[in-house]
């Protein structure tokens, strides 16, 4: 096995040679191996370890043996423990959804604070095959049957050729000893009902199905690669990224002049955490301010177009930014200067002129509210807001983006890159004018 390690990490992870790495130990019999056999080939190795205070006792004493395990092989050990549970309700997560955050998490910063290159995890063949039956039985794109990645980012798994039998026989073979986790015996979890009854029946009606597993996903895989391929001629045609590089729009209509718009919507927006693509798909024919949400973010039906941006989980809708008379600057919430000229300059849309003898300090900037108007220069009379955003076709993300200049008397000087006030223009004869500039 160590000899299949290193054939397998010269071939497939030459990257792995002379980096500083950290390897996830948790004290089980998978990652206490891959640390036996990388401290043997001697790699650059260190060990972190989590104690997530899930099983008392057992707990402290998983700590104390990688700890050990560290001493005797003469490598440095990480260890931290968290409050799982009191975490995981505080997060309204299950304990194991948490676990995995607070794990990965505390690689991240261990990584840059020591400068690890990668971390390693212990996940093997069969772990492997397990999340794919998990994944068939929640219902999965093809993301979810593609298998673990061996490298993602700076995480990386040298062990998914390996099976739990291979990696048992190791340990026993070189009188390894490690820890046990008894919850890994209950079939309380999908993971341990799927490893402990289904698994086996699948092995004695072929002996061979990780061999078998492992042809098939790198089959999807490489079909996951023409997808990927042909998503990216697609993008190009159907998405228009907006001045937000976090927010662009779909053309509702191209969308729908594929074969099958909903696989489309589902691979242009699997990284933003839906999980209703009925929903989205109901999209493309729904009234035009409809909107879909997932944890992070927004899709929003706007005449012609799906626009995608991240959700505002601020207070900023409420929130109003003071601008004093001395001010020369703000950069909350965005950045405006101000500055005192004898006579105006360039004007263009992102500028604007007011005379200070018009002016009640402090300014205010906040967004627009319900009843708001404005006397829009170029027209005469009033116009509400909400009138203004519908006549210039503005979507309600553009609307609820939109930072407004005001009076301290609530007056609108400015819709801030948009269109000043009639009350607030400036003539030759102002004698003191204050230059306000969007940056």
């Amino acid at each position: 096995m160590r000899q299949k390690l290193s054939n397998h990490i010269n071939s497939k992870l030459p990257f792995l040679k002379d980096k500083k790495l950290l390897i996830a130990i948790s004290g089980g019999i998978d990652s206490v191996v891959l640390t036996h056999l990388l401290a043997t080939l001697n790699f650059n190795i260190s060990l972190a370890h989590c104690n997530f205070k899930l099983r008392n006792l057992e707990s402290d004493l998983d700590e104390e043996f990688v700890k050990n395990l560290a001493k005797k092989l003469q490598i440095d050990c990480l260890c931290i423990s968290f409050e799982t549970e009191k975490i995981a309700q505080q997060n309204k997560e299950s304990t194991q959804i948490a676990a995995r955050n607070l794990r990965y998490n505390w690689f991240k910063e261990l990584s840059k604070k020591h400068n690890f290159d990668y971390v390693l995890t212990a996940h093997h063949a069969d772990d492997n095959l397990e999340t794919f039956l998990i994944n068939l039985t929640r219902g999965s794109g093809l993301d979810g049957f593609t298998g673990i990645p061996e490298i993602n980012n700076s995480i990386v798994r040298p062990f998914l050729q390996f099976s739990r039998d291979e990696i048992l026989n190791f340990a026993t073979s070189n009188n390894i000893s490690w820890r046990e986790d008894k919850s890994n015996a209950s079939t309380k979890y999908v993971r341990n009902k799927i490893r402990h009854q289904v698994l086996p029946v699948l092995k004695e009606i072929n002996p061979n199905i990780l061999a078998t597993f492992s042809k098939t996903v790198a089959n999807l895989q490489e079909s996951k690669e023409i997808i990927k391929d042909r998503i990216e001629i697609v993008s190009k045609d159907v998405i228009q990224y907006l001045d937000d590089k976090n927010s662009f729009k779909i053309n509702i209509d191209k969308i729908q002049q594929l074969k099958n718009p909903k696989a489309y919507l589902y691979q242009l927006l699997e990284n933003y955490n839906f999980t209703e693509f009925n929903d989205v798909h109901n999209l493309l024919k729904a009234q035009s301010g409809k909107q879909v949400f997932s944890k992070t973010h927004v899709l929003l039906k706007d005449r012609e177009f799906l626009i995608l941006s991240e959700r505002d989980f601020s207070t900023l809708q409420q929130k109003t930014f003071k601008i004093d008379e001395k001010d020369t600057e703000i950069l909350e919430p965005i950045h405006l200067t101000l500055e005192h000229l004898a006579e105006k300059s360039t004007k263009n849309k992102n500028t604007i002129y007011v005379s200070k003898k018009h002016l009640q300090f402090p300014l205010v900037v906040r967004k627009w509210q319900n009843g708001d108007y404005f006397y829009p220069a170029g027209m005469q009379g009033k116009k509400k807001l909400s009138k203004y955003f519908k006549d210039e076709k503005m979507s309600l993300l553009e609307k609820n983006n939109t930072w407004l200049l005001c009076n301290g008397s609530d007056e609108i000087i400015w819709i801030i890159g948009k269109r000043q006030d009639n009350r607030f223009l400036t003539f030759s004869n102002d004698a003191s004018l204050i230059k306000i500039s969007l940056l």
